[in-house]
């Protein structure tokens, strides 16, 4: 089956971000060109990518069948070659060495709906990668581009298959490893997240980070609830901007 992703902006930030990726745009004929619309054909001429106007309820359907959700097209689909995803060894080699940087691991999150709203988060919060391993983990599918908006051209996917062997990888280039772990006491803005390369380890919800990366971990950190506990997502939201909030406003 070929690859498609829908919506405006996800086609519209992986135009303007990584064109190469698109083989072709579908438009609706039976819909009136908005702003974002006029840009997505904008764009696709600058860069050469072929526009069809036409029905797309065979998309839907394709899309349909395929992610198992009703969804909303907005219009437009784009047949799209996978992204690419990078080693752990080429980002640590190619990462700028004048300025410290931030990086997720996800451990086990297997729900597509949260991948793609932390790789939303995370790319805007300016964070250096996410990192995933090849087993219990979320692929980069149509719905995490969906959900990212666009996001995921935006940051570097790292894939490994060994999450705790890139953990060592990078405790030995001299990162900090912060695990978030609803299990301990220390609060998510108790840690000085300042002058330092950190990894913020995510796991999935029920069974959480694995006991190998928890012990693989310099910081235990925990969002404080008085009611059930957020999940990962959101989790990883209010973390990620507690660290930016100490790193470029304190």
């Amino acid at each position: 089956m070929k690859n498609y992703i829908w919506g405006k902006n996800a086609v519209l930030e992986t135009l303007l971000k990584n064109p190469k990726r698109i083989n072709k745009i579908y438009i609706s004929k039976n819909i009136g060109l908005d702003n974002r619309l006029k840009k997505i054909k904008e764009f696709a001429l600058n860069n050469s990518v072929i526009i069809q106007f036409t029905n797309l309820n065979k998309y839907y359907d394709i899309i349909k069948e395929e992610t198992g959700e009703d969804v909303n097209l907005q219009g437009v689909v784009a047949s799209v070659s996978p992204i690419e995803y990078i080693s752990l060894e080429s980002f640590i080699e190619h990462a700028p060495k004048n300025k410290f940087r931030k990086l997720i691991i996800l451990d086990g999150v297997s729900d597509p709906h949260n991948f793609g709203a932390i790789i939303r988060t995370a790319a805007a919060a300016g964070y250096d990668g996410i990192l995933v391993g090849n087993h219990r983990s979320c692929p980069v599918t149509a719905v995490v581009e969906k959900t990212s908006a666009g996001a995921v051209n935006h940051i570097p996917v790292i894939k490994t298959n060994s999450l705790p062997g890139a953990v060592d990888f990078l405790k030995n280039n001299d990162w900090w490893i912060i695990a978030l772990d609803m299990n301990n006491s220390d609060n998510y803005f108790d840690v000085n997240y300042k002058d330092m390369n950190f990894a913020l380890v995510l796991g999935a919800e029920g069974d959480g980070i694995s006991k190998t990366l928890l012990n693989k971990a310099d910081f235990k950190i925990k969002v404080p609830s008085h009611f059930e506990s957020l999940n990962v997502s959101s989790c990883a939201a209010v973390v990620i901007y507690e660290t930016i909030r100490q790193i470029e406003y304190t």
